[in-house]
């Protein structure tokens, strides 16, 4: 099954996605293998493949990008 991985870095604080092809359980959930998770902190699994327009932190107000 196609899913879209929303997870951090444990190195970085920068919010990060990925589109992955998973195996799903006779229960129906994703299989997330051990390699993939290592390294991540995994906040959301989403089925399908996400068009993602802006994530925390990926703008700032127009009033920051002004600023001196």
């Amino acid at each position: 099954m196609q899913v879209t991985v929303i997870y951090y870095e444990t190195v970085s604080l920068e919010l990060l996605h990925d589109v992955i092809d998973l195996e799903v359980s006779d229960e129906g959930k994703v299989i997330i293998p051990v390699q993939y998770k290592q390294g991540k902190s995994i906040i959301s699994v989403y089925k399908g493949e996400l068009n993602i327009i802006n994530k925390v932190g990926e703008r700032m107000p127009d009033s920051m990008q002004h600023a001196v």
